[in-house]
Order: C-alpha cells, then sequence, then structure tokens
C-alpha cells in the first residue's frame, strides 16, 4: 500500500466526523485530520440539543412538517422524511454511547424535552445547555481508544487530490479523490495522504464574517476544497444568522441558546417593551431568520447596539438548572440572567448551503463524501430548523458510513509528494491578517443579515483584489494554516456573493431590498465550476 494509506480519511472532528468515523472502524481503518484537538470543532460549541419526535404526541410527519415550513420552500422532503425518521434510533445510538441527557421523571420518556423557534412541539432533548459539549466528549473517549482510529491534531488539508493531476489517470470516465495533501500545523510539513473514500466534514463557513457565534476553525475548509476539486455547491446565499449572540467586549463568540426563548425569554428594547409580537404572530419562537431580522430593523431603526433577552421572571432555581453554562457565563461577565435581561446581538451562526450530496453524502467526485454542516443535503432548505443540525450530523454520517462500507477496494495510485521547490519564506505574513479583517468586515457589513445589489457588487469587487493578492501569495511562498484558512475564507466568500446575486427574490435567511418578494416556485441556487445554473 502507498504510504501513509488509510481506507477512509476523515477531515475534521466534530459530530459528523465523529460518527462516521466510530460506525467504520469496526469495518475500516480510519484517519481523522483536525487542525486543533480532537474534539474542538464547531459541534463542542452546540448548546440547545438535538431535535426528535421522541414524546407520544410527537411524530416524525410532525417534525417534518416544522423544518419544511422553516425551510420556506427549498428543503427536500425525501431527505427531511429520512432524517426525521431515523432520529429517535440517533438518539438512542448516542446514550448507548455514554452520552447522558437531561432526565424528567414526569416525562413519559423520562428525559426534559425542550421546545425551540420554529417547532410546534417539545422535541429537543438536550443536556443540560451545553448538548454539544456532552456528546462530543463522549464520543471523543471511544475514538481515542479504538485500535482502527486514528487522530492527527493540529493538522489542516490543503488540497483534495483528484485524477485529474495523475499521468495514467486522467481518462477515467468519472472524476475520482484518491487523498487530500495536509500541513504539519506544528513542524510546518506537508504530508500526502492515499484513502479509498475520503470525507469532508469540517463544518461551515461562519468565519468569513466579522461577528459569528462559530469557533476560529470555521473557516469553510472542505466546501472550498470541495468547490476547488470540481464539486457543485449549492445554497451558499442563506448564512443562519443566530438572534442571540451574547453582546459583551469580552464575551467573543458567546450564544445564548434558542431554549432560552424556548422556555420563555423575551425580546425587549432598552425601554423594557417586547417587538417580536410587531413583526411576527409567533413572536420570541418565530423562526431564527424572522427573528434575526427584526432584531437588526430595530437596532438600525433606533440607532442602539443591542437589545435584550429577558427570562429573569422566571425563578432562580429552574435558570439555574436549566442554563447552567450560560448562567455561568453571564455571571462571569457582571450579568446575572435570574435578576436582569441578558444584552443580544445577531451573529453569523450556520452555513445552511454546501457541497452537493446525495443522501448517503456522496458528492460528485468518485470516493469523496460530504457530511455535516460542509454539506448541502436538502434537509435545511432555505433557513434550518433549531437543533436539526446535530441531528443532520449523526443520521446522515450513519447513511454514509454504510454506503462506504459496500465500496470495493481498488488498487490505488503513487500520488506525488506536495512539491516545494519553487518557493520560499513568506516575507511578510502581516498581509495575510489584513486581508483576513477586511474580508470579514465587508462581508459583515455588505452580505449580512440584509441585502442590496450594490453591496453585494462592492463585495465581489473586493473578494477579486483580495483572491489576486492571495493567489500571488500562494504561489510564491510556503503554505502556512493562516494563508490556507484566509484562502478558504476567500473561496467561501465568492460562493455566498455569487449565490446571492443570483438569487432575485428575499427567501429564508436571504432577504435582498431590490428583491423583497418571493418567487411562487423555489429553486435552489446552483454552482458549478466554469458555468453556473439556477
Amino acid at each position: 500500500m502507498p504510504k501513509n494509506y488509510f481506507d477512509t480519511l476523515i477531515i475534521g472532528s466534530g459530530l459528523a466526523g465523529f460518527t462516521l468515523a466510530l460506525h467504520l472502524a469496526q469495518y475500516r481503518r480510519v484517519c481523522i485530520v483536525t487542525k486543533q484537538v480532537a474534539d474542538s470543532g464547531a459541534s463542542l460549541w452546540a448548546q440547545g440539543g438535538i431535535a426528535a419526535a421522541l414524546s407520544n404526541d410527537d411524530s416524525p410527519s410532525k417534525h417534518v412538517q416544522d423544518t419544511l415550513i422553516a425551510g420556506a420552500g427549498l428543503c427536500d422532503v425525501e431527505i427531511t422524511r429520512y432524517v426525521a425518521e431515523n432520529a429517535s434510533n440517533a438518539i438512542h445510538w448516542l446514550i448507548n454511547q455514554g452520552v447522558i441527557f437531561t432526565s424528567d421523571e414526569a416525562s413519559e420518556t423520562g428525559y426534559h424535552l425542550t421546545k425551540e423557534g420554529g417547532h410546534s412541539m417539545r422535541r429537543i432533548i438536550h443536556s443540560g445547555d451545553a448538548t454539544g459539549k456532552a456528546v462530543q466528549q463522549a464520543l471523543a473517549e471511544k475514538i481515542r481508544t479504538h485500535p482502527n482510529i486514528c487522530i492527527l491534531e493540529h493538522h489542516i488539508a490543503i488540497d483534495l487530490i483528484t485524477n485529474d493531476k495523475l499521468p495514467g489517470y486522467t481518462n477515467l470516465q468519472n472524476k475520482c479523490c484518491f487523498g487530500a495533501y495536509v500541513l504539519d500545523r506544528q513542524k510546518d510539513t506537508v504530508h500526502t495522504f492515499t484513502a479509498q473514500n475520503t470525507v469532508l466534514a469540517t463544518g461551515g463557513a461562519g468565519k468569513v464574517y466579522l461577528y459569528t457565534t462559530n469557533p476560529d476553525t470555521a473557516t469553510g475548509d472542505g466546501i472550498a476544497m470541495g468547490w476547488r476539486a470540481g464539486c457543485r455547491i449549492a445554497n451558499m446565499e442563506f448564512i443562519q444568522f443566530h438572534p442571540t449572540c451574547l453582546y459583551h467586549p469580552h464575551a467573543k463568540s458567546f450564544l445564548i441558546s434558542e431554549a432560552v426563548r424556548g422556555e420563555g425569554g423575551l425580546l425587549k428594547l432598552p425601554n423594557g417593551d417586547r417587538f417580536m409580537p410587531w413583526h411576527d404572530p409567533r413572536a420570541e419562537l418565530a423562526p431564527r431568520d424572522v427573528v434575526a431580522r427584526a432584531i437588526d430593523f430595530e437596532m438600525k431603526k433606533r440607532g442602539i447596539d443591542c437589545v435584550y433577552l429577558d427570562i429573569s421572571y422566571k425563578p432562580a432555581s429552574f435558570l439555574k438548572k436549566h442554563f447552567p453554562t450560560i448562567y455561568a457565563r453571564c455571571l462571569e461577565l457582571g450579568i446575572d440572567m435570574t435578576k436582569e435581561p441578558i444584552p443580544v446581538v445577531p451573529a453569523a451562526h450556520y452555513t445552511c448551503g454546501g457541497v452537493v450530496t446525495d443522501r448517503n453524502g456522496k458528492t460528485d467526485l468518485n470516493n469523496l463524501y460530504a457530511i455535516g454542516e460542509t454539506a448541502h443535503t436538502g434537509l435545511h432548505g432555505a433557513n434550518r430548523l433549531a437543533s436539526n443540525s446535530l441531528l443532520e450530523c449523526l443520521v446522515l454520517a450513519q447513511a454514509a458510513g454504510d454506503d462506504i462500507v459496500k465500496q470495493p477496494v481498488n488498487p490505488l495510485p503513487e500520488l506525488p509528494d506536495w512539491d516545494e521547490s519553487r518557493v520560499t519564506d513568506a516575507d511578510e505574513e502581516i498581509v495575510i491578517a489584513h486581508n483576513w479583517d477586511e474580508l470579514r468586515r465587508f462581508m459583515w457589513n455588505y452580505v449580512g443579515i440584509v441585502r442590496t445589489t450594490k453591496r453585494l457588487q462592492r463585495a465581489q469587487h473586493r473578494i477579486e483584489l483580495l483572491r489576486e493578492e492571495i493567489n500571488e501569495y500562494y504561489t510564491n511562498f510556503r503554505v502556512t494554516s493562516d494563508l490556507l484558512e484566509l484562502r478558504n475564507l476567500v473561496d467561501s466568500a465568492d460562493l455566498i456573493v455569487r449565490s446571492a446575486m443570483l438569487r432575485h427574490e428575499s427567501r429564508g435567511l436571504h432577504y435582498s431590498k431590490n428583491y423583497p418578494d418571493t418567487l411562487p416556485v423555489a429553486q435552489n441556487t446552483i454552482l458549478r465550476k466554469g458555468s453556473t445554473q439556477v
């Protein structure tokens, strides 16, 4: 076998990657490549929980209906039904892995189920207000000790290796992926990884925006790599802005869970007036796109820096029990949520679009899969329903695992080593930091919650200038982690802007002042290398 060979190479260590690895490990030798430590992805930050129809008065069909409504006409009905119908099994799989969810002896399920925006029922199973942490830590323990799973921490993938660059393989009928080039961030060395199957599970692209709830790792790596390799990309204009990110100079990217509103939290202006009933009859429990736009409108109309989320009327014991992480973090910053409202603002939260896949995670390239937030499956449509993201990771990672196991094991080519013969060390790395800052600022200002054609054109012009600088840098200097992330962010930003410019309507998370109406027929925005199709 070639050196650095694995049956399956998984790029990313969130819930999707972990779930797939554990399902494959009894049959295959798996390698997980992660930029930081094993359990440091965006899944770790998830607070609210996982949506599943677990109670007797709920059903998968009700879950499907809520998802379709939130998705504003763009959800794939078959995918949505498949995910909802497999949700209960996915939850029980987690329980069998040792995940401990919040209990409720009075509930027929034995677990406390909460309700979030867009849901018609209480169906969010959770572990306090740190569900992602509980899930990731439980799975990471099994991952670290499994003999068939190798974890490479502090490694970042550079690009996929496809047959069109390999002598003797350029005439294959379908384009294939044979592995990836990967940078060891600590040793600054590039390694060539060969795999029967490669999986993009790197999460979303939240760091393309100045304000985001995402961790620093969310730089759109998998989406950008898939695009450069020739995959179709769909619906990148639909960036979900979470309505309630903590507004405080010392609180970087701290999310105030949807569950706070689900348990009765009220959004208020600085004078104490509620405003959500003015915008939507569902008030605080409207879907996230509605709530985020309402907050954005009130902030701009009144010239205020934030609004307030007030649940202080609830008993202190209730708040401390159900929101221990939020309570503790707010208290550290001098905010006692049992006595006063929490200052909040919207922030970029979730990438609803991504690499186009089928139900099994297959992309347009043979041997290449994409799962989790990196993928576009059709589940989320134009607006993700709260707590459907971790569920998608679980259900579709299992489906991908089942499909990968069925694939034949084929002879693989000897892949060329990474070529650094014509590059030198960078002389002015400050250029990368400046470009990163510029990108995130103009994306926030021009491609945010409310968009105009002129703003999008300005963003596109700046992206073209940045790409020229970055390509020159990438061509002439040795790669660094910061350069690779910036390159991926610029590609992701370009995909977002191009998709937004093609959508001549307002739908779900995409709101344009130039096209405020919703067209009668919902269509996906699909980008292809060399051509564009809507």
